[in-house]
């Protein structure tokens, strides 16, 4: 598959939070690599989950506006904006 991200993404295990419907609704997941345009999230399922959230990064509290590229089982691909 080429690649189409702007930039490389860094190998990464990091907890955090997929948050929607003005963060009322919270979904634990790991972010798996992450630059500073996206990242790919790894979660129970992806069932749900909307095409734009935010994603609430354990260790500093950060949040970031996400949008998904693609989605499969499993894991999330996003864009940040």
């Amino acid at each position: 598959m080429p690649e189409h991200r702007k930039e490389p993404r860094h190998r990464t295990l990091k907890a955090a939070r997929i948050a929607f419907s003005d963060h009322r609704s919270v979904i634990d997941c790991l972010v798996r690599n992450l630059s500073d345009h996206g990242a790919c999230l790894n979660i129970e399922t992806t069932l749900g989950i909307p095409d734009s959230f935010d994603l609430i990064l354990a260790d500093d509290r950060s949040v970031r506006a996400c949008r998904v590229m693609w989605r499969n089982d499993k894991q999330i691909g996003v864009e940040f904006h």
